[in-house]
């Protein structure tokens, strides 16, 4: 078991070494989630009509 005080001093060091984003990069990075996720739901809701329609191809064919 550590110590008290070092153990408080060690994590006062290691929360020292955080370096944070900036602004622009906290900004860039929401953006560019933001974009990828619009883009992902748009493949997936092309690939869901284009199952969804051969389904109801195939079906209608056979059925």
């Amino acid at each position: 078991m550590a110590n008290p005080v070092q153990f408080i001093q060690q994590t006062r060091a290691e929360i020292g070494k955080i370096v944070w984003p900036s602004r622009r990069e906290v900004l860039l990075t929401t953006v560019t989630v933001f974009i990828m996720a619009a883009l992902t739901a748009t493949f997936f809701a092309l690939v869901d009509i284009l199952i969804r329609g051969g389904l109801q191809g195939l079906l209608s064919y056979f059925g």
